[in-house]
């Protein structure tokens, strides 16, 4: 049973903030008569589902569209295992993207979210109370990025949260390389921890030659924490002021990298809040993107926090290879 916050409102280990997606995955690249996998997705979904499967108590706060669709993507929410009570529902379309994943598990992704009903979340469908109870709260550059309402939401819940999460996650598709810049320099100073990929976003968005650089250019602009992801090499992270290098965990096989990033993200934040240290939470979010892969989509696969165990256990430790 999850703990009631003060004044009776549920308490969240992890709150996440953004949109919820409509999957539609091919094995075979775009064309007419092409065979398809509808799913249900999207960087919040995915980070949810992977801080839930940690151990967490999470809610999602999302707008749905309030057709079958909407209610189709309300029952998955459930079945990963987020808490509902959080989600709006009101008339719109509920966005939706196309993904081609080739045998090596690169991608090809085109959008349909423009105007969706997920980007007209804003600070009315914020309940303050359970932000600043909640363990953490999480948003990405994504929901920043989805239109002026989302990312004021995502301002107020950076300024009302204990500790906020904050991953980059730029998308020049949907937003210019001086927002993304800006956004990121107004919520460094609110982040308890900041998860930019490297080379790109680190390169673009923070002009840095190495992660190092990087962290410590944004740990200069007020954030608490960085944890740098590079890919299958692993994570730089700076912590309490001190640098340390997570090398990744082999993955068992690789179908699709879609939701990797998210999974690290979501389940590293999880651990953290329910105590590990951190560089044993980022440690457990690395086994955990290594996973996700083998299954296709993003949330086609979530392992379980015994199967991420098991995977920890068995997989080799090496503190080599930093950039």
């Amino acid at each position: 049973m999850t703990a009631a916050a003060p004044g009776g409102r549920r308490h969240y280990d992890v709150v996440v903030l953004g949109e919820v997606l409509v999957e539609v995955a091919t094995e075979a690249a775009f064309d007419d008569g092409v065979e398809a996998r509808l799913g249900v997705s999207g960087d919040a979904l995915n980070v949810a589902a992977a801080a839930a499967a940690a151990g967490a108590e999470v809610g999602l706060i999302s707008v749905l569209s309030e057709d079958e669709l909407g209610q189709a993507v309300r029952r998955r929410i459930e079945e990963l295992g987020v808490s509902t009570d959080l989600l709006c529902q009101r008339p719109g379309q509920q966005g939706a993207y196309f993904v081609h994943s080739d045998p090596e598990g690169n991608r090809e992704f085109s959008y349909a979210r423009s105007h969706s009903v997920g980007s007209t979340l804003s600070p009315e469908d914020l309940d303050l109370e359970v932000l600043r109870n909640a363990g953490a709260v999480i948003a990405s550059g994504i929901t920043a990025a989805i239109s002026d309402t989302a990312a004021q939401a995502v301002d107020v819940a950076a300024a009302a949260a204990r500790r906020f999460v904050y991953d980059p996650n730029h998308r020049p598709r949907l937003s210019s390389l001086e927002d993304a810049r800006r956004r990121l320099r107004e919520l460094a100073p609110l982040s308890w921890l900041v998860t930019p990929s490297s080379p790109g976003e680190t390169s673009d968005l923070l002009d840095a030659e190495s992660p190092d650089d990087a962290a410590r250019a944004l740990t200069s602009m007020g954030a608490s924490n960085v944890a740098v992801t590079c890919g299958a090499d692993g994570i730089h992270l700076l912590h309490d002021g001190e640098t340390r290098w997570i090398s990744s965990v082999p993955a068992p096989h690789v179908i699709d990298q879609t939701g990797a990033g998210d999974a690290f993200l979501g389940s590293t934040t999880a651990r953290a809040v329910l105590g590990d240290a951190l560089p044993d939470a980022v440690r457990w979010g690395a086994a955990v993107a290594s996973l996700v892969v083998g299954g296709r989509g993003g949330t086609g696969f979530v392992p379980t926090a015994a199967q991420t165990r098991e995977h920890l256990r068995t997989a080799p430790i090496t503190e080599e290879g930093a950039p």
